[in-house]
């Protein structure tokens, strides 16, 4: 699928690739199965398929805001490549492809992944995507580690539904090791005090 180069129109493209040590069938397999994207696309809520060929997305956009399309594969070629694009109506233009090569020496599956999309609110709208920290270009990064993460060691672990989140556990942990240093500072003065008062 060729993407669209156009940047006047405020288009924009990314591209970015990663090598798992998985086979190209298993990896096309999760990723043509829209439905699990959201497995390792943080931000996809959800994906369903409503036809053959076209499927309904819900993703976390800034500022807690959700956005809406739907979308059609243009091409499907079963452990090779997967290309998609927006439908007409769609609050944020997009599409792109997906393509798999195995790696040389036989060291897994290169994923080749390029979108193009065009920022709600144009250049104003991606000014704030990159304030708020959800770049697509850093979303995607982050995707294709979770995806390379999920594929090769298993389900991603995540403090999600826990009771306690991952900052709360950070914030304990440090809270402790100062309560554990201002127990032991008061020793370790005394100990030099006495050293130094000895002959």
């Amino acid at each position: 699928m060729a993407l669209q180069s156009k940047d006047d129109d405020g288009i924009r493209h990314i591209r970015k690739t990663v090598t798992i040590l998985r086979p190209v069938d298993e990896l096309y397999e999760v990723w043509r199965d829209f439905e699990r994207l959201p497995e390792f696309m943080k931000h996809v809520e959800s994906v369903t398929v409503s036809r053959p060929g076209q499927s309904h997305w819900v993703v976390r956009a800034p500022a807690g805001r959700m956005v809406e399309w739907d979308a059609e594969v243009t091409e499907d070629q079963p452990n090779e490549r997967i290309g998609w694009r927006s439908l007409p109506g769609a609050e944020v233009e997009n599409g792109g492809e997906v393509v798999f090569t195995p790696a040389p020496a036989g060291r897994g599956t290169e994923v080749r992944v390029s979108l193009y999309y065009k920022p709600p609110g144009g250049t104003i709208g991606a000014a704030l995507a990159k304030f708020f920290g959800e770049e697509p270009s850093v979303q995607l990064d982050e995707d294709l580690y979770r995806f390379k993460q999920l594929m090769e060691a298993g389900p991603i672990v995540t403090v999600n539904g826990q009771p306690v989140g991952g900052k709360q556990l950070d914030r304990d942990r440090r809270r402790e090791e100062r309560d554990a240093d201002r127990q032991v500072a008061p020793a370790l003065s005394e100990s030099r005090r006495d050293e130094e008062v000895r002959p």
